[in-house]
């Protein structure tokens, strides 16, 4: 089993019942537990500052599915809430990012893993370290 983290984050159409709706449905992947699940950070936009707050959680995973696989059950998950990309950074009902996929380094022209930004964002770090404050960071510089 792969222990991956995975960041969501709302910031539409009641925020913290997309998130609360998602975390359900990641239970239903095949081949994937869910482990523990932060509390629920309330912050600024990230990018485009004109929008509303969002929700944001990290959830830990196990699972035998392959990194894109689980990608595109993560989009699927996406999908059912309404996700529109439009606007890069822009507003969203819902949005799912592989963090972490065990100790993997990913480059594909659809997923990267670490993610590129997770470093730079406190909404990540912050429940990322309550969830594993001894995780060990791959070297993808």
């Amino acid at each position: 089993m792969n222990v991956c983290y995975l960041s969501l984050g709302s910031n539409q159409k009641n925020p913290e019942r997309q998130i609360r709706q998602a975390i359900k449905e990641i239970k239903q992947i095949p081949s994937t537990c869910l482990i523990k699940v932060s509390r629920l950070y309330w912050n600024k936009a990230w990018g485009f500052e004109n929008q509303q707050e969002f929700c944001n959680v990290v959830i830990e995973i196990r699972t035998t599915l392959l990194p894109h696989k689980l990608l595109k059950w993560c989009q699927k998950i996406e999908n059912r809430h309404k996700r529109v990309r439009r606007k890069f950074w822009g507003p969203r009902t819902l949005d799912i990012d592989i963090i972490l996929y065990g100790y993997r380094l990913i480059r594909t022209k659809d997923l990267i893993v670490p993610h590129p930004c997770f470093l730079l964002r406190d909404f990540v770090l912050v429940p990322l370290r309550e969830l594993n404050s001894n995780l060990k960071i791959p070297n993808y510089t």
